[in-house]
């Protein structure tokens, strides 16, 4: 349940994914529903009504008649007229007191598969939303038609296609397949089959026995087809496979190497994924193995790892979608992509245990040669692969509008030396002191530009709480500044606090020599609020650091002396009561954190 300390902090934030504010003066607001569906459609987030927006600024207004307004809520969401599915509990509604106002607090979740699409009225095609940064859209028809699939127990892959034979099949394919399951499975008994009973047993064969129809389907046309048969309008026009390979730093070369659907071979799946995986591994710099008879391992946790990431790729992909499935091979890491979106939320992924698949008849034939982890471990098996070689950890990212899934598989050093050394050189002393986890965090910033809790999570098995609690620990120390907020924040390296001679004190233009280790002036509570202020902060940012909850108290014995004393200032001084106010060390105050920092490090 969200707390008062939750909700003031964010309406000092602001709007974003995930937070929602709406005014409710006049009651429901018609708005409220279609945010409801966006975020039950989208990754679920927190509606507040009784937040009003004036001039860009939010301020909390309250609700005029709380108890009316939560029964009229409840007495809407539970009307399939209006809403077509009501996600929520008592637990996940309330009535919050700030200072002398009532607002209530709304927590969505994310939709199951099964759920979605959670819409407005009665009819999906104009009532479904999502949400994006820009806030809630209403869905184009197609994307209501893929959810919808989504939905369907059968799953995409098994639907019949009774006007294709086995003459549109390659033949030379299922030989190749053949002979990889025989070398997986050798004693299989279904390796005996001919091949219209190994379809059938595979899933690439099927008959309905409510309808009578019988046939390929679209997983057998999928892995074995045609590529003609398979992009056919009938069956999946949409469908593009692409790999792609630059290593050369030749900027007038676009690729060195290019495999796409182009006549000269079937670019059904199982011919990409053969043809996909042995370009990936093709001059791979991994580290051979020795087995007990000295013989090389050619098959490390890499190779395993790339596998599963190409087969995650292919079984998950959502053929209707636009852009196919497209594996890029670059000097510095791997990128995989496809089609769709998670059929489960981010946070049951990394959790592992969990099997939701798109396409589960391509999951079963690859399974048979060694590839597609059904229970729900494929992740685990990347990112150990990945741990292996000390590289640094996979990410993966969900987008919307298109629906696409994105993994990097960055082939980098987990602490290279250079960075490493650089941020020593940066943060000095203090850099030492990090624990493991915390230099790791600060090399990602630096590597990959920026670092979210999202992905910390896909290189720790910490809690996501407790990563938060990591990065904003980062941010008080003054080693990361923080962009957006909630799940949507992100964290960039901090900058650095300009050096200047020791023992000196900044006042206005004019710089004096400073005796003694730290200026007398400053009491223990300014030297703490200054030590939480290294970025610009809002007021209740700066309580949370310093474990305040009487905002009096905190004004009267902390902010207000600091800003006499000319060791802070607003970052808005026209507007000094406004909601986005931030505080941010002056030039004295910089230059006193900074002696401060070298005498503690000393």
């Amino acid at each position: 349940m969200m707390t008062e300390h939750d909700i003031l902090q964010a309406v000092d934030q602001g709007e974003c994914r995930d937070w929602e504010f709406k005014s409710a003066a006049g009651g429901l607001p018609a708005s409220l529903w279609d945010t409801y569906s966006a975020m039950a459609n989208s990754d679920g987030g927190t509606i507040v009504l009784g937040i009003e927006e004036r001039e860009g600024q939010f301020r909390i207004s309250g609700l005029p008649h709380p108890q009316r307004t939560l029964k009229d809520f409840w007495n809407t969401i539970n009307n399939r007229g209006k809403v077509s599915a009501n996600l929520l509990t008592d637990q996940d509604v309330h009535l919050q007191t700030l200072d002398i106002a009532t607002v209530m607090v709304i927590q969505v979740p994310r939709a199951a598969r099964r759920q979605r699409p959670v819409f407005v009225g009665q009819n999906p095609l104009l009532g479904t939303y999502r949400r994006n940064h820009e806030g809630d859209y209403r869905c184009s028809p197609d994307e209501v038609g893929r959810l919808l699939a989504d939905q369907a127990e059968e799953p995409a892959d098994a639907r019949i296609l009774p006007f294709l034979t086995l003459e549109q099949l390659d033949l030379s394919t299922i030989q190749q397949y053949r002979q990889l399951f025989a070398a997986t499975k050798p004693d299989h008994p279904w390796l005996l089959l001919e091949t219209r009973e190994l379809l059938t047993r595979l899933g690439g064969w099927r008959k309905d026995w409510l309808t009578g129809d019988e046939g390929i389907t679209v997983a057998g046309v999928l892995m074995f087809g045609q590529d003609d048969i398979i992009r056919d309008p009938a069956v999946l026009p949409q469908y593009h496979v692409d790999y792609r390979e630059k290593l050369s730093a030749d900027a007038d070369t676009r690729w060195d190497d290019r495999l796409v659907p182009d006549g000269t071979w079937e670019a059904n799946v199982f011919q990409f994924y053969q043809q996909t995986i042995r370009r990936l591994i093709r001059d791979l710099k991994v580290p051979f193995q020795l087995n007990a008879e000295m013989h090389r391992i050619d098959h490390t946790p890499v190779h395993e790892a790339l596998r599963e990431a190409v087969v995650n790729a292919v079984i998950h992909a959502d053929y209707r979608g636009v852009g196919g499935v497209i594996i890029s091979k670059l000097r510095s890491r791997i990128e995989i992509s496809n089609p769709g979106t998670l059929l489960i939320s981010y946070e049951q992924l990394l959790q592992g245990g969990i099997s939701e698949c798109r396409n589960k008849s391509l999951q079963r034939m690859f399974q048979m040669i060694g590839g597609g982890e059904k229970a729900g471990s494929g992740i685990d098996r990347i990112r150990q692969g990945w741990a292996s070689q000390g590289w640094r950890f996979p990410e993966l990212e969900e987008t919307v509008n298109p629906d696409r899934v994105q993994v990097w598989l960055p082939m980098e050093s987990l602490l290279p030396e250079e960075v490493v050394a650089r941020l020593a050189t940066r943060f000095g002393a203090r850099f030492a002191t990090l624990t493991p986890l915390e230099r790791e965090t600060l090399v990602t910033a630096d590597v990959e530009g920026r670092v979210s809790n999202a992905r910390l999570r896909m290189v720790s098995d910490m809690h996501a709480a407790d990563l938060t609690r990591l990065l904003q620990s980062l941010v008080t120390r003054g080693f990361l500044s923080q962009v957006d907020h909630k799940r949507w924040a992100y964290y960039l390296l901090a900058d650095a606090i300009s050096p200047l001679p020791p023992n000196t004190e900044v006042t206005g233009e004019v710089t004096t020599e400073v005796t003694g280790e730290v200026p007398t002036e400053v009491s223990e509570a300014m030297a703490r609020l200054l030590a939480c202020c290294r970025v610009p902060s809002t007021r209740r940012a700066l309580m949370e650091c310093l474990h305040l909850k009487n905002d009096e108290h905190f004004r009267k014995s902390y902010l207000v002396p600091a800003l006499e004393a000319g060791y802070l200032e607003m970052t808005l001084p026209q507007k000094p009561q406004s909601s986005k106010q931030m505080y941010r060390l002056s030039a004295k105050g910089r230059a006193w954190l900074q002696q401060h920092d070298e005498v503690n490090a000393n």
